[in-house]
């Protein structure tokens, strides 16, 4: 069927808008409140719990609204999360969290083609409590703008240990 050029571009012009707008929508950089919520319900009491971060830099870290901490020349959302990460590990260790984990990745063997991650991390919290508590510990929050500049998107997976399989 032979379709004249202006509607193709309408149609490709849809797509396109459709993608963007999809595309924006699926950035996940906070958690919501109802998150917030289940998270508490879901892991109060529960022991230790190990946090999968899947993280998308930003090619250009961007400072917007964090100019008291911005770098005096541009870098690289990889950089800044480096800046994050160091800001916050001495006060990690204070409460007994650790790094267990940190790696590169892009592709998955298993799942949505489309979907790429730059790195992963794996940090182990004693409790909840520990992990609320390294959450409102001011070092965090005074890093917390590099993190915010660094993704681009992110993912954070609470996991606790399932004892069926030693």
């Amino acid at each position: 069927m032979f379709v004249p050029s202006t509607q193709k571009n309408i149609v490709f012009n849809r797509k396109l808008k459709y993608n963007l707008i999809n595309n924006l929508m699926d950035k996940h950089l906070e958690h919501s409140q109802e998150q917030g919520i289940k998270f508490y319900q879901n892991f109060h009491n529960k022991g230790k719990i190990i946090m999968l971060n899947m993280l998308k830099f930003k090619d250009k870290a961007d400072y917007t609204g964090f100019d008291a901490i911005k770098p005096n020349r541009d870098i690289s959302g990889k950089e800044a999360y480096k800046l994050y990460m160091d800001g916050v590990s001495s006060d990690l260790d204070m409460l007994g969290s650790k790094v267990i984990f940190y790696g590169s990745s892009k592709h998955f063997l298993i799942g949505p083609e489309h979907e790429t991650w730059d790195a992963i991390l794996l940090v182990e919290h004693h409790s909840l409590e520990k992990f609320m508590e390294f959450a409102q510990n001011e070092a965090y929050l005074k890093n917390l703008g590099h993190r915010t500049a660094a993704l681009e998107d992110s993912r954070l997976l609470p996991i606790t240990k399932n004892e069926a399989y030693k």
